[in-house]
This record gives C-alpha cells, structure tokens and sequence, in this order.
C-alpha cells in the first residue's frame, strides 16, 4: 500500500481532545497488527506444535472443483469440462491437467474434496470463510486477526499481513478482513496492494508504510512521546506501561530495518523470482514467504493472476468464472482457467519447493480455498459459457504446519455436485487450522472475554 494512514485508538479524555488531523499525522500504530498486551500475555497453548505461521492463499470467486481438484472425466460432456485428469505423485489421485507441477507435489499436501455450506453469495460466503463460521455476525473477525489476537507475532515485525486489496463488484466488505472486526484495529492486517497496480511484480514496485503521514523519525517519535505524556497525566494506573510498551513496539516497526527488508522484495535473486511466476500471484507468494521468515505470524493473500496482453483491468474476482466477462471459463484469458490455472499451480508449486528447501514447511501452514465451488454444469454466461456459484460441495488444500500430507480427504459424488463423505463446514475447516497453529478452538475471544470461543467447530482428526 503506497502509503498508511495511522490512527491511535485510544479513550482517554486528553486523546480524544486531538483533533482527525492531529491523529493521522500520529498513525494507527495498531494498523500493523500488534496488540501489545497480548504480547506480554504468554501463548495460552503450551501443547507443542509444528505451525508458526499460516500463508492462506483465497482464491476469490471459487475455483472450480471439476477442472482442478476433483475431475469427473465419466461424467457427461456438460459436467467434465474439455481438461484431462492427469496421474499425481499418489496413485490414484488425480488432477486436472492445469495442474501438472502440483501433481508432481502430491505428497507434500492434503486436498479436501468434501468442503461445503449454503450460500452462493460472494459477501456472505467470503465473510463465513474467512471467519470461519456458517453465520458470522458483520464484525467478525477473519481468521487472520483471531490468530494474532491469540498468538502475536514476537518482536519488531507486524503480526498479520495482508497482500492485495480485494476489488470488484462482488468483493467482500472491508470490514470482513481488514479491520479486526470486533477484536479491533490492533489484531486488524497491514494492506499491501490497494489497488491492482500496487503488487509486487510492477517494476519499480515500493512500500511506503514505513513513513506514516510524511513524518521524519524523529518527528513521529516526538509526537508518540507527548501523547504518553499526557496519557501519563490522565490516568496513572498499570494500563499506561502497557500503552507505552505498545507504542515502543510499534515505533520500533516503523523505524527498524528488520520489516524493511522482509518487505523488500528486490532483494530476491531472479532465478527465485522466475520459479514463482512473474506475475501477481507469484511475487505476492514470494513476498509472503519472506515475511513468515522473517516472523509475521499470518499472510493473507488474495490469489489474482494477472492480466493477459492487451487485457483491460476489470476486478480481481480472477476464479468467478461465469463467462460474464466476455471470456469463457475455458479461455486464456484472466478469467479464464486456461490462464489463470496454470499460473497459479506454478506460484503455489514454488511456495511449497521454496519453504521445504529453507526448512520451513514444517512450520508453516499453506492454505490455498476459495469461499465456494462452481457448478458441475456448464452453462452460459453473459457473454461466454461458464460454471455459476456452488457451495455444496468443493475442494480445498493445505500443506505443512503439521498437516497430514500425501492424503485425499472427503469425497463427492459422480458429477462433484454434492458431498459422498466426510463434509467440511467453514467452522471445522477454522478450528482445524487454528489447531495446527497451537490454538484451541474454545478460547474465549469475545469482547466480553468469556461468551464466544475462537471457533466453535472441532478440527477434523483425519487432517491433523
């Protein structure tokens, strides 16, 4: 994001006296994803894990299951689609012929067959996938923020991060993802990417959250000193070391130059760069990998493709393949499978080679899930032929952070439309990942402290 606005969220008298103006100029410290008195609370999960962070890859709009995961080649000729299944690493598992790089993975990763809700509507979809419950209130936290609510990132790097702003007319409201929902702007994710331009495979490509609201180092420190002073004058009792420690956590981010060079990107050699893909999805895989190395505990990425030559920008809803576009969801355009797949089977095929040669696939849990499937029926869009919205039944993958890997989990039946076994709701997916990250679903997360766990699924023993 070129440029981050801050904003102190604090209740005292003497603070609430400074005017918008004078607020912005202070920057939202807690825009970075760190609460600081969950930094001094010690990890209330003492089980020893593998995962230390999560990459959760979102493919927005909801990849076909059919043409990926989940092939139905005996199907009829208006459910299979034009792609052949093609042989995995696993025997009898078999992948869309989009895929031929993840195949060759297929022992480094689980793929759920059998996930599925009700609603085939991309708001409520993406705001129950993300918050990982079937009817999630409208300030919900996203599992990004619940995690570092629970488990903040430890030192001078922001806990949550999220790469590219979603855009388009089906996009999830903001506050969905961006805000902390109701756990606050302290647990909400630093925004890199606001608007399709703003990624890491644009030459030239800079982040400015370094340097809130133009201020030199000096000045920012200077007004984040008088702010504790006057906080010290307003109320002199324990929270105000914990504020100060906030601030000094904050301010160490913004000056330091560990978070500058995760996040620069440029310090990549360009034979790694080039095994991710340069496009999108692929500097943006990178770029999440050099974040949870460098510390970030959770790195959201919104998985958009590109644009094919001479293409127009028209949103980022690079997987809602309903031919509306004026691309068949079989072409090479952006949105279109014949583009989009492959590139994301290569930015996602790297991720996994990369953090298994550094040693970090182990520790890190990879997500790739979009908020539903498409139809197993053809059909024709506006413009082109497409599949429509479909929750019932779809495909997920994760990999690392102690996943079960090399397995096949759930099925579907013969035209991938419906569950066959072992369904996965959006809050057994949740309390899954929570559990490979230490994190026990019934946590008490709640503003009041005590009413709502982090989720209320039970992670799915086949997977953990």
């Amino acid at each position: 994001m070129h440029g981050l606005s801050f904003m102190f969220n604090l209740n005292s008298p003497s603070v609430q006296k400074l005017s918008r103006r004078n607020l912005l100029e202070i920057g939202t410290l807690s825009a970075l994803g760190i609460n600081l008195p969950n930094i001094l609370r010690a990890d209330q999960n003492t089980k020893p894990v593998k995962a230390k962070s999560c990459i959760f890859i979102y493919q927005y709009g909801g990849l076909s299951q059919l043409d990926s995961w989940d092939p139905k080649p005996d199907s009829p000729e208006g459910i299979r689609g034009p792609y052949k299944p093609i042989a995995t690493k696993l025997p009898g598992f078999r992948v869309g012929e989009l895929m031929p790089k993840l195949a060759s993975k297929a022992d480094k990763y689980t793929v759920i067959r059998s996930m599925s809700h009700t609603i085939p509507v991309h708001d409520i979809a993406n705001r129950m996938l993300l918050a990982g419950q079937s009817n999630p209130p409208l300030n919900a936290p996203a599992f990004g923020s619940i995690v570092t609510k629970l488990k903040p990132s430890p030192g001078d790097i922001p806990s949550y991060v999220w790469l590219q702003k979603f855009g388009g007319g089906a996009a999830p409201p903001d506050n969905t993802y961006l805000t902390g929902g109701y756990l606050g702007m302290g647990n909400s994710p630093l925004l890199i990417g606001n608007t399709h331009l703003e990624n890491p495979s644009i030459p030239g490509f800079k982040i400015n959250a370094f340097e809130p609201a133009g201020l030199s180092t000096e000045q920012l420190a200077n007004r984040i000193k008088l702010l504790s002073q006057m906080e010290v004058s307003a109320n002199k009792n324990k929270s105000h070391q914990s504020i100060n420690e906030f601030r000094d956590k904050a301010f160490n981010i913004l000056t330091g130059t560990k978070a500058k060079k995760a996040f620069d990107i440029e310090q990549e050699n360009l034979k790694t760069r080039e095994l991710y893909g340069m496009h999108p999805m692929g500097q943006n895989l990178l770029l999440a990998r050099r974040l949870i190395e460098s510390g970030v505990r959770t790195v959201g990425v919104v998985a958009w493709t590109g644009l094919a030559p001479k293409e127009k920008f028209v949103s980022l809803e690079t997987w809602d393949m309903h031919g509306n576009a004026g691309i068949s969801i079989f072409d090479n355009g952006w949105n279109g499978l014949g583009w989009a797949l492959p590139r994301c089977d290569e930015a996602v095929s790297a991720l996994l080679e990369d953090l298994e040669t550094r040693g970090l696939l182990d520790s890190t849990l990879v997500v790739l899930v979009g908020e539903f499937g498409r139809t197993p029926k053809i059909s024709k869009g506006g413009s082109a032929i497409g599949r429509d919205h479909w929750p019932k039944c779809y495909s997920a993958m994760i990999a690392g952070g102690g996943a079960k890997k090399g397995l096949i989990y759930g099925a579907s039946d013969t035209t991938a439309g419906y569950v066959k076994d072992n369904p996965v709701s959006p809050e057994d997916f949740a309390a899954t990942l929570l559990h490979l990250l230490g994190i026990a679903p019934e946590t008490r997360l709640s503003p009041d402290g005590f009413t709502l766990p982090a989720s209320m699924g039970t992670p799915i023993q086949g997977l953990i």
